[in-house]
């Protein structure tokens, strides 16, 4: 993407200076030009109120995308801690950038974070890009987008990374379209073609029944959002050493369209977190109502597990959507995972099959759950689990 302004058409508002976080925009006597700072990130786009900024879109051929080289993670943190799906992608750009005989790189943005930055290179990364400034503290697509957008068209990296969380699925398309890159969501396997030098991307389709594999042959950098907990973590390295290269970006509050009044947590109390749950016990349609949840709850409470719930169940409303496990969920790999009255729907199974170990009690024989079942009791959960909640109490007094 290349951006040319219209001096005919620019009217000195210098509303285009305030957003750019790299300040590549300056004013010429009554006009706007772009100075050698300029990443073609994108930002003053929207803020020009009189067309006078125009976006040239542009595909690299064959030849400049051999100028595309490295692998890049963007990182994701939370309360001073990298998230679980962050260090799955720095093990798996590992192997990725070995392959290509490339570096691997994280990008990171926030506030305070250089001891995160830090982590990355023990988890892996060669180099780290570090955005440090008190308006990311908090993400925010605007600021971050522009920001990666500016470093990636700057760097030039092959392939990015992103976490198909909440966060990297609300980012990673924005920036996927303001470079023009292709991107793959929710991908659950990634290799690399050496023939072609291209990235092999693996998502479920049609529901989960069925998986596609996609590659990029033109435009760059080749982008994925990764599943969290589909791949193996990347192991931590104190001793390890690697470059934090700090990016200076110049950012205003007042350019940021969004702000954040309030943060709620959605799991709270005794709630555990499917996604870093070591137990998960999971309830689905033979619960038959949703005051029935209290049985599953009695259990994890026990256990001191996770809850999880099928599809049917979310849609039903007996439960909320953030217990969900599947395709359409989230994907949960615990130690254990206890799956009560649920039938085992392929899109239940892709979401959850990657346990270590998993329990399943339906009174249906032929349920589909027992496949990928460790473990089966074919018997009536209000029955069995109880008993099991009990006996457990006994054992663990």
């Amino acid at each position: 993407m290349l951006i040319r302004i219209i001096a005919e058409k620019c009217t000195g508002c210098q509303l285009c200076l305030r957003p750019c976080p790299y300040g590549g925009v300056e004013m010429v006597g009554k006009v706007a030009v772009l100075n050698e700072n300029c990443t073609y990130c994108g930002a003053c786009v929207p803020a020009c109120k009189s067309d006078a900024i125009e976006v040239v879109e542009r595909q690299p051929g064959a030849s400049e995308a051999a100028r595309y080289r490295g692998v890049w993670v963007i990182a994701e943190h939370d309360n001073g801690m990298l998230k679980g799906g962050t260090v799955e992608l720095l093990g798996e750009g590992r192997k990725l950038a070995e392959e290509l005989q490339v570096p691997l790189e994280g990008v990171i943005l926030g506030d305070g974070i250089k001891p995160l930055a830090e982590e990355m290179v023990h988890y892996g990364a060669d180099k780290v890009y570090m955005a440090d400034h008190p308006v990311l503290s908090r993400y925010r697509t605007g600021p971050y987008t522009d920001i990666i957008c500016g470093l990636t068209n700057k760097k030039l990296p092959e392939i990015i990374l992103v976490s198909a969380t909440a966060q990297g699925r609300d980012l990673a398309p924005r920036v996927a379209a303001r470079l023009g890159a292709g991107l793959t969501a929710d991908c659950t396997g990634l290799e690399i073609d050496p023939e072609k030098r291209l990235l092999v991307q693996t998502r479920p389709a049609f529901g989960g029944n069925l998986m596609a594999t996609i590659l990029c042959p033109e435009a760059r950098p080749q982008m994925s959002t990764v599943r969290p907990n589909v791949m193996k973590k990347a192991q931590l390295d104190p001793s390890r050493k690697g470059e934090i290269e700090v990016i200076p970006v110049g950012l205003d509050e007042r350019g940021v369209a969004t702000k954040i009044l309030e943060v709620i947590r959605q799991e709270e109390g005794d709630e555990v977190n499917l996604l870093d749950a070591k137990v998960i016990v999971s309830g689905g349609r033979g619960l038959g109502k949703p005051e029935n949840f209290s049985v599953i709850r009695e259990l994890a409470k026990v256990l001191g597990a996770g809850v999880g719930a099928s599809r049917a169940t979310v849609d039903a409303g007996w439960i909320p959507a953030y217990h969900q496990v599947g395709q359409t969920g989230k994907t949960v790999q615990p130690k254990l995972y206890i799956a009560c009255g649920i039938s085992g729907a392929v899109q239940h199974l892709a979401g959850m099959s990657a346990a270590e170990t998993i329990i399943a009690i339906n009174k249906d024989p032929n349920a589909p759950i027992f496949d990928v079942a460790t473990y089966g009791i074919v018997g009536d959960l209000f029955e069995v689990v109880p008993a099991l909640t009990e006996k457990l109490k006994e054992l663990l007094a």
